[in-house]
């Protein structure tokens, strides 16, 4: 089984580009939000580790986020609480995709959390900052401080972009990122 890994940018359209390739995607902002939405355990977790801040179950995103503006600390717990769940999931997913041709590994702090290994083919989505900037303004309860602390945790992009073996330009028009993912995948299956 291939390992693909998206990476980039946060905002830059990592997980369209993962769902063009027509594998299994294993997106881990969307497994962070089910544990949020479903998981007791993480919950109570997370009200031992921050008491003032989370009041209820399902936890809420805006809780969340008033613990990591009010306290530096705050985001690290989180880290601590939730990226080990997460990587549990990766592993479930992987082991039930075990026969698949090829995995796509939508993850945001992938090389950040070392999840990456050697033989995965990174795969850079690369998009100019102002349309990144768009985007994000456009989505509900953007703040831009919340934004810093978690680009504070992510490695440079122009590192990410040099570890990667392909870069896919995205300019949020769908048909060009078809053909640009066919053509990748393409050249993934010709030297497999």
């Amino acid at each position: 089984m291939m390992r693909l890994a998206v990476v980039g940018d946060i905002g830059s359209g990592k997980s369209y580009v993962a769902k063009q390739f027509g594998y299994p995607v294993f997106n881990a902002d969307s497994e962070v939000a089910k544990l949020y939405r479903k998981s007791r355990k993480c919950y109570k977790k997370l009200k031992k580790a921050l008491p003032n801040y989370i009041t209820s179950f399902p936890v809420k995103k805006s809780e969340l986020f008033e613990a990591i503006m009010e306290d530096e600390h705050s985001l690290k717990k989180i880290i601590k609480i939730v990226h080990p769940e997460v990587r549990c999931k990766m592993n479930n997913f992987i082991e039930k995709n075990k026969n698949k041709k090829i995995v796509v590994l939508d993850i945001p702090l992938l090389m950040e959390n070392k999840i990456n290994k050697k033989d995965d083919i990174l795969i850079f989505v690369d998009t100019k900052k102002k349309q990144i900037d768009k985007r994000l303004k456009k989505k509900l309860n953007f703040n831009s401080k919340l934004f810093k602390k978690f680009k504070e945790l992510q490695l440079p992009v122009e590192f990410k972009k040099r570890q990667s073996s392909f870069v896919i330009k995205n300019n949020f028009k769908k048909k060009p990122i078809k053909k640009k993912v066919k053509q990748v995948l393409e050249k993934i299956l010709s030297n497999a």
